[in-house]
């Protein structure tokens, strides 16, 4: 599927700039741009999906973890007292 895109004068020359000093193409240095705003904004849509599963199922159950909760869990992590995550309660 070939895609163009439309770009000003100055952000072709940035681009241009960007791709000689490291010594690769503008199609490369566009690409690796293009795919790595898709995986940034794949992530931010998962990480909302999930908060929005999350709210859901606090709403329908009442059953939660405090901040204080979890904070003193994530404390334990990489000690020789590392703990198990608590359970969530209502």
């Amino acid at each position: 599927m070939a895609t163009s895109v439309k770009l000003d004068n100055d952000l072709k020359n940035r681009i241009q700039t960007l791709a000689d000093s490291r010594k690769r193409s503008s199609h490369w240095i566009m690409r690796e741009a293009i795919r790595d705003y898709v995986e940034r904004e794949e992530a931010r849509e998962s990480f909302k999906q999930e908060a929005l599963a999350s709210w859901e199922a606090y709403q329908e159950t009442g059953r939660h973890l405090t901040g204080t909760e979890l904070s003193d869990w994530l404390t334990t992590w990489g000690t020789d007292k590392e703990a198990e995550i608590p359970l969530c309660h209502e």
